[in-house]
C-alpha cells in the first residue's frame, strides 16, 4: 500500500512523505503507482518551474519526501491540488493508497 503522510501547520503544507507500493498489479503494470507518481512528479516539476527553491525533495529506496515547502500562495495552491488528486485516488483505490493529513509526522 502507498502511504501518503501530510504535515500541516496553521493551514499550510509543511512536509509530505509518499512511501511504499500500491500492490494493485506487478511492478511496471501498477496503475495506482503510476497515477500517484504522475500526480506527485507533475506537481513538483510545476512548482519548481514557477519558483525555483520553493520546496525541496528527496527520493529514496522507500519513497519520496517533500519538505521546506514555502508559504507562498502559488506553491500552497499547487500542493493543495496534489493532495486533492491523491485523496481522489484513495477514494477510488482504498486498498492501495492511504492519505493521512495531520500535524507532526
Amino acid at each position: 500500500m502507498i502511504k501518503v503522510q501530510i504535515e500541516k501547520e496553521k493551514r499550510k503544507y509543511k512536509k509530505i512523505k509518499v512511501l511504499g507500493h500500491a500492490m494493485y498489479d506487478d511492478y511496471g503494470k501498477d496503475i495506482v503507482c503510476s497515477a500517484c507518481s504522475s500526480i506527485v512528479t507533475t506537481t513538483i516539476n510545476g512548482i519548481l518551474a514557477l519558483q525555483q527553491g520553493s520546496l525541496s525533495y528527496m527520493v529514496g529506496k522507500k519513497g519520496l519526501t517533500i519538505e521546506n515547502i514555502k508559504e507562498e500562495e502559488t506553491t500552497q495552491i499547487l500542493i493543495h491540488n496534489m493532495v486533492s488528486l491523491l485523496k481522489e485516488l484513495e477514494n477510488n483505490y482504498p486498498e492501495n493508497i492511504e492519505v493521512k493529513i495531520g500535524g507532526e509526522l
